[in-house]
């Protein structure tokens, strides 16, 4: 009789092992067959299929007796059962705002086994927490921010299913990932590969990644079996919205500064032959840097024309236009650098929120935002995802990369549905002749 165990991250198979079966190796030191435990789904359907008399014991997990009160919108059940169909494997892409968690949720009520969510933020990590805790009458496991509770519903931060993903693969039949895109990163894969999990859900506002990661993320989680567009949803269940462009001039000095430092960089692409089509492109430059002094040169050059660009000074002269034109609504002003949200918030007296706000701050701004004390924030990065932020109407981008991800979760975060059926809006504060400005119409 053929054997299927679990094992630190992989599927031990001990006994007749038949030929063909995807992903298994012959393992000497322990005279036993060994597959990489993610494969646990597509293995145990071949071991099923071959004839073989075969015992599996790679899980230890029962039913659970999960319900929910949530009726689920008709998109969000489009989405579960697209992934149900889909053999309980996939990933889902849903805009800001339009309830992942619900559908997460749901997927756990329906399979009814011990469920893992890997979150990437402490933030995340609370909200998933007091959701499932409010939904489920049980304990809710937590990995992350100083607590480590392995319950059958557990919810752990990327970081701590990272660390113990090797001893908890067999617990659960269930793994769902929040914000699915952080799995590309090269230490987090090893969590979806040390799981046995058969079942797999992704969630994300943008699947694909730059860099193409996402084609790892495909393997190891399953591939974007559903995947539904802010304007899709803009009107019935997220907010109508507008999107402006304005753009700035920067000053003399500044287009002087940014001139020579841009020039430097082209100079020495030029130089070198070396021409920038994609992500991969410049990783490479960044490694020439490490033992070409002109590459490191050039790249500092680089970072320092973005900051210029970012910074412009007309950009905070705007923006208090801005703020004064929307002086009744509730608005949220995004930077890509801290100092300059110390500098609007001295300037503007804006409540600030950056990596440097403790989490009790953080909580506390949000909160008075929420219930209107305060009706404007700024922030560098720290809210773009993973965070339960308050509804506004209005955002600014005043600073940003061009990244489809970050300007989807910031577009997210106005698009709540408005008790009055009014429009959200959000500015995106350009400075003109720059690589930011062929950056912005690309993504438009």
């Amino acid at each position: 009789m053929l054997e299927l165990t679990f094992e630190s991250g992989t599927v031990r198979l001990d006994g007749d092992v038949p030929p063909g079966l995807p992903g298994v190796e012959r393992d000497d030191r322990s005279k036993s067959a060994r597959a990489p435990a993610y494969r646990y789904a597509e293995l145990r359907a071949a071991v099923a299929n071959s004839g073989v008399d075969y015992a599996d014991r790679v899980l230890d997990t029962d039913s659970l007796s999960l319900s929910t009160t949530y009726d689920l919108r008709e998109y969000q059940q489009a989405a579960l059962s697209a992934w149900r169909e889909a053999g309980d494997r996939g990933c889902l892409e849903l805009p800001t705002g339009s309830g992942k968690t619900v559908v997460g949720i749901a997927a756990m009520v329906a399979l009814d086994t011990p469920t893992l969510v890997v979150v990437p933020t402490i933030d995340l990590l609370e909200q998933w927490q007091r959701e499932l805790e409010r939904e489920f009458d049980r304990p809710i496991g937590r990995l992350g921010g100083g607590e480590q509770r392995v319950e059958s519903v557990t919810v752990a931060t990327y970081d701590s299913a990272y660390l113990r993903a090797d001893e908890l693969g067999d617990r659960f039949g269930l793994v769902v990932f929040d914000e699915v895109h952080h799995l590309g990163g090269e230490g987090y894969r090893d969590i979806a590969r040390l799981l046995a999990a058969p079942a797999r859900m992704g969630l994300t506002a943008t699947f694909e990644r730059p860099d193409g990661a996402h084609e790892v993320v495909e393997e190891l989680v399953g591939p974007l079996v559903y995947d539904l567009s802010v304007d899709e949803l803009a009107g019935d269940h997220l907010a109508d919205y507008d999107i402006k462009r304005v753009e700035v001039e920067l000053t003399d000095d500044e287009r002087e500064r940014y001139e020579a430092e841009q020039g430097t960089f082209t100079d020495y692409l030029k130089r070198s032959n070396i021409q920038l089509r994609s992500g991969s492109d410049y990783q490479e430059l960044v490694k020439r840097s490490g033992t070409d002094p002109a590459a490191r040169e050039a790249l500092l050059a680089k970072q320092r024309a973005r900051e210029v660009m970012m910074n412009a000074r007309r950009k905070v002269d705007r923006l208090a236009d801005i703020l004064d034109r929307h002086r009744d609504d509730r608005v949220i002003v995004f930077t890509a650098y801290t100092d300059l949200v110390y500098r609007l918030s001295e300037r503007f007296l804006l409540p600030a929120i950056t990596h440097e706000t403790g989490a009790s701050e953080r909580r506390e701004i949000l909160e008075r935002f929420r219930d209107g004390t305060y009706s404007r924030v700024v922030t560098a990065n720290v809210l773009d995802e993973g965070v339960d932020v308050p509804d506004a109407n209005v955002a600014v981008v005043l600073s940003g990369s061009g990244s489809e991800r970050e300007f989807t979760q910031r577009l997210g975060r106005v698009l709540r549905p408005k008790v009055d059926g009014g429009r959200a809006l959000l500015y995106e504060l350009v400075t003109e002749a720059t690589a930011e400005e062929r950056v912005a119409r690309r993504r438009r």
